[in-house]
């Protein structure tokens, strides 16, 4: 796997492939700086090493040039986490681009106009590509969120620069962890899938069984489960037309000696909101007009208990509604019980935005091993899929 690492950047510009889709205020003021922060260490390691940083990014879904969604407002923001000034030059294609770009000190960094502001971006076309690659001399994809996607800045972009393709330090980080989850087998591997639909889940479910000992299964998904085992889940989330899904994998992990574990007892309410009447009731006994919208205390404690037994963890997705303050505790106990394993040696990957989100609210960011910043991209790659922006870099000739 070739990074920076493996490159003399002295005197040479790195066109780097970022993810700064950030969210702004009303005010165009950042209010999540974490992509920014992610992309710092390669940025760093290129500034020290003699070269100089031409960074491209897209930021929210623009049709056509939308002065709102410029690039321009993050600057400062880039500028404040990177500790250094930061150049923003309004387009990233053209004559008038490369000349900028050409009269950059070394040593500096510049950032380029909002990719998707042109549409032969996302639609992976090879002169917009070529176009954007006459702005540095070695390539540099460090942007797991847009991985999965075969947009010209991330796949296509590759092949105008021969062999000076690599991977930053960010990128390569998050391909190592997935693949400690994948296929490093320190055992028991244990998998959290959360999140309201099995059928968002069931590819990445299906692939991961060969690695995995545990499967813990939470969220509105495990209602689909539990019907499907004859359970009565009132009037909870559930994917009918999935229940014949949920029975083949469990069949599927028993095969494979996975043991699945589903909530024991659930904290129910009889209304979808955070006032809502609420009583704990087991797993599969449900009463009509009520719904499960978090693990019980039996679940958690049995939950962690797993975790704690566990070498190697995988979290995806809450286990509850975990938005809801009164059906967070789930969520919460299993994010205290990871960042718990992980003091005494685990290794635990986080990924997918609610996951993330609850692990940032915890201030428990710091308590786990790797967090993903990449959730499509994150679990593309669980599901065993090829991401083209990585094999854009692994392919280069």
């Amino acid at each position: 796997m070739k990074t920076i690492k493996d490159f003399d950047f002295s005197n040479k510009k790195a066109l780097i492939r970022v993810d700064f889709n950030v969210p702004m205020d009303e005010n165009k003021n950042v209010t999540d700086t974490t992509r920014i922060q992610a992309a710092k260490a390669s940025i760093d390691y290129i500034l020290k090493n003699g070269g100089t940083c031409v960074l491209m990014s897209h930021l929210g879904r623009p049709k056509g040039k939308d002065k709102e969604l410029s690039l321009k407002h993050i600057v400062p923001a880039v500028s404040q986490v990177l500790g250094v000034p930061v150049t923003f030059i309004d387009d990233c294609i053209g004559a008038k681009v490369e000349e900028e770009v050409n009269a950059l000190p070394t040593g500096s960094v510049a950032l380029l106009e909002n990719l998707r502001f042109y549409e032969e971006e996302q639609k992976g076309d090879k002169t917009f590509a070529e176009a954007l690659a006459k702005n540095g001399d070695i390539y540099v994809n460090d942007a797991f969120g847009t991985a999965h996607r075969k947009h010209a800045s991330t796949a296509v972009i590759a092949e105008s620069f021969g062999k000076n393709v690599c991977f930053g330090l960010l990128l390569a980080s998050e391909i190592e962890s997935i693949n400690k989850v994948l296929h490093d087998n320190n055992k028991p591997v244990t998998a959290i899938i959360g999140g309201a639909k099995v059928s968002s889940k069931i590819t990445v479910i299906e692939n991961i069984l060969d690695a995995i000992d545990h499967l813990i299964i939470g969220g509105g998904m495990a209602f689909t489960f539990l019907k499907a085992q004859g359970g009565q889940i009132g009037n909870s989330l559930v994917e009918d037309d999935k229940m014949q899904v949920a029975l083949d994998v469990l069949k599927k992990a028993k095969e494979k000696n996975v043991s699945v574990h589903l909530p024991i007892d659930v904290v129910v309410a009889d209304a979808f909101k955070n006032d809502a009447n609420t009583k704990t009731v087991p797993a599969n006994e449900i009463p009509e007009g009520w719904m499960g919208l978090d693990n019980g205390e039996e679940s958690n404690k049995a939950f962690r208990d797993i975790i704690l037994k566990s070498k190697t963890i995988l979290w995806n997705g809450p286990v509850g509604v975990f938005e809801m303050s009164s059906f967070a505790n789930g969520t919460i106990a299993i994010g205290k019980a990871i960042a718990e394993a992980t003091g005494k040696g685990a290794f635990s990957l986080v990924g997918g935005g609610d996951s993330v989100a609850a692990t940032k609210q915890l201030g428990l960011t710091d308590a786990m091993s790797y967090i993903s910043t990449g959730g499509g991209a994150m679990l593309e790659m669980l599901e065993g899929k090829d991401l083209p922006g990585i094999i854009a870099i692994q392919n280069a000739k």
